[in-house]
């Protein structure tokens, strides 16, 4: 028990002392200086951007000459440098593909045969009305579940309340399941290979410290609504949230197949399916959840608990707040992810609000 409990005090400080924000806000520089110009951010943080007029309002005090940056690097601090470190897109591509070919536990094309139905225009997303009287899952080999990544996620789906507002109690029980689960991840080739790139990157200086940090990143409480910690980038991406009644997040194909199994979702169409012809697939979708409404979500089908958590994990560290452009199996895919501004952890880290899969 001593053993452990210094293990863990020694990565809470070594998380503490990383230097530099990780998860900054998309219209600041702070650790953005240089990066390569992407349209789909709100301003830019290259030196181009002073020539174009649209340039974030403290671009100067992050990275012109004389600036915070400017400073560190002249003095050559050891960290996190906010142009030799930063993370191209060319880099996401790559790494964004090695993660695809690692994904060893995803379903095979025999392990799942779903049925879309209809497909519904952009007009008839929020009309809730069930175009498709068939249930989404036609079959599913349960046998996938018994594998460690899937069992110890499927364990963590019941530890929340679903409704917003009412304070989450979690249980020393519910704890283990979270560090057991992170234990197993991080025991595949996938989430390996993501610490070694952002070790690489010098995010992270262990592999302790990267674990302590997805953490706090993923099941950290906050406050979406009361005043009471009710929420955590993990309940609201993959089991779900209802939210002034309209389902909110709930972005997980084994969440939904167990609930539409037991007969508490109803799959009503689908206005996106993804043009893999094998697992993982993408498909955005329609349902309702004990008759709260889903308008528009999106998920991966078929893929492993460590590559959603792994993909969404590297967007949210290298793209905060805007669009993440990766490539699997060699199709373009991209992913928002947003931080949740409203508290912090550590020294002025986010944790993940939400992450999807944007379909276009």
């Amino acid at each position: 028990m001593l053993k452990t409990w210094i293990l863990l005090f020694g990565a809470g400080i070594a998380l503490s002392c990383v230097m530099g924000n990780l998860y900054t806000a998309p219209d600041s520089c702070e650790g953005r200086c240089e990066e390569p110009y992407n349209d789909q951010d709100q301003c830019h943080c290259h030196r181009d951007c002073q020539r174009h007029h649209n340039c974030c309002e403290d671009y100067h005090r992050h990275c012109s000459q004389g600036g915070e940056w400017a400073e560190e690097a002249a003095h050559g601090r050891e960290g996190f440098s906010r142009a030799q470190d930063a993370i191209t897109d060319q880099e996401l591509l790559r790494v964004s593909e090695q993660l695809y070919e690692a994904d060893h536990n995803k379903a095979q094309p025999s392990d799942i045969i779903i049925n879309p139905q209809y497909q519904a225009s952009p007009g008839e997303t929020g009309d809730q009305e069930d175009h498709s009287p068939q249930p989404l899952y036609k079959y599913v080999n349960e046998k996938l579940f018994t594998k460690p990544t899937y069992s110890s996620f499927i364990k963590l789906l019941d530890n929340y309340q679903r409704a917003t507002g009412r304070e989450e109690d979690v249980t020393a029980e519910e704890l283990r399941e979270q560090d057991n689960f992170l234990r197993e991840v991080m025991e595949t080739e996938l989430m390996k290979k993501l610490f070694t790139f952002l070790h690489q990157k010098n995010r992270y200086s262990s592999q302790q410290e990267f674990v302590a940090d997805l953490k706090e990143m993923w099941f950290g409480l906050y406050s979406r609504g009361a005043a009471q910690r009710d929420s955590s980038g993990f309940e609201h991406i993959f089991s779900g949230e209802v939210k002034k009644g309209k389902v909110s997040g709930f972005h997980n194909w084994i969440r939904f197949y167990l609930l539409e199994k037991q007969g508490l979702v109803n799959y009503l169409s689908h206005n996106f399916d993804g043009p893999w012809d094998t697992y993982p697939d993408v498909l955005g979708l329609q349902f309702s959840w004990d008759g709260f409404h889903k308008e528009v979500g999106s998920a991966f089908i078929g893929c492993s608990p460590e590559f959603e958590f792994g993909l969404y994990t590297l967007c949210f560290i290298s793209r905060p707040g805007r669009a993440c452009h990766l490539s699997l199996d060699g199709y373009s895919l991209s992913i928002q992810t947003y931080p949740w501004t409203k508290s912090t952890y550590g020294h002025g880290r986010r944790h993940i609000a939400t992450a999807y899969v944007i379909s276009p």
